[in-house]
């Protein structure tokens, strides 16, 4: 299993101060489409705090004292099982259980070093993309009717101003910035390798047989992608799976960003859209962005 790392984003230089909880809009979705009759998207966002548990106490009222904590890291990550409905959602289940659990042992590493922006959150996310395989590997190992069971994993980590993302497949992440929507993933087909290689015109590879042929995948051949990028004041996050990306192109995605009124509207904006397209494949989608209050 081998990685590689992208380069850290040049820009967001000035990210401005970090968003508070309250001004955080999330929101993610999954749908089985039009076809299947099972699900085997998964999804999970949620953020991570460094609070105080009272363990015992003489005082009468202690939960006054476990006060909501300044957010240490914020993550989102979306899995797309393939190997049959029972196996491929096993696979997808297993990665984002065992991801949400390393993204703890992240912000453990990180108050470890306080060195935001070092090697240690690159490590632990890969780290998290060997452990999701391992499982992934020994449970189709113990179920012979899942020999086949595999996933993609997209995730991303903020912890402000950086921002971590980890890749494994052709589910994607995307951050619209100034209007402008930037793919930060390479998806991991085999119809992508080869118009990389020059044998496969761009424009013909969402054509191809092999556009839907992972080349790498969580429980497959893996090769886990990580880079680290900067956030500025009004970037959105994208995450999703290729039932979106499927049937709704890049322009569509980005108009539908640009005139969000919230992360919940463009997620079913956006579903509606992929349905609409033919909904040919579970959709899962996630929008996330801060919407800045007064600092006063």
């Amino acid at each position: 299993m081998s990685t590689s790392t992208t380069p850290a984003d040049p820009s967001g230089t000035a990210a401005g101060r970090k968003p508070r909880d309250d001004e955080l809009d999330l929101f993610g979705l999954t749908h089985p489409g039009k076809v299947r009759r099972e699900n085997q998207d998964h999804f999970l966002y949620c953020t991570l705090h460094k609070t105080m548990r009272v363990g015992g106490t003489s005082l009468s009222e202690p939960e006054l004292l476990e006060l909501p904590s300044e957010r240490l890291a914020s993550f989102a990550m979306v899995a797309d099982g393939v190997g049959g409905s029972a196996a491929g959602e096993a696979a997808s289940r297993a990665t984002i259980e065992t991801v949400a659990t390393f993204a703890t042992h992240t912000m453990q590493v990180y108050y470890g070093t306080k060195a935001p922006g070092g090697e240690g959150f690159l490590e632990a996310l890969r780290a998290a993309a060997q452990a999701c395989h391992e499982q992934v590997l020994a449970r189709a190992r113990s179920q012979p009717e899942s020999r086949k069971m595999a996933t993609t994993l997209t995730m991303f980590m903020i912890v402000w101003p950086r921002l971590y993302v980890l890749h494994v497949g052709d589910s994607r992440c995307y951050r619209l910035r100034g209007g402008v929507l930037q793919r930060l993933t390479r998806d991991q087909t085999m119809a992508q390798d080869l118009v990389d290689q020059g044998a496969l015109p761009a424009e013909r590879a969402a054509r191809s047989p092999f556009a839907n042929v992972l080349s790498s995948a969580i429980g497959g051949t893996s090769h886990p992608v990580v880079g680290e990028f900067v956030m500025q004041k009004g970037d959105v996050m994208l995450l999703c799976t290729d039932g979106l990306t499927r049937h709704v192109p890049d322009e569509r995605m980005r108009e539908r960003l640009v005139a969000m009124r919230s992360s919940e509207q463009a997620c079913r904006d956006l579903l509606e859209d992929a349905l609409a397209g033919g909904g040919h494949d579970n959709i899962t989608v996630y929008v996330g962005r801060a919407v800045l209050k007064s600092s006063a």
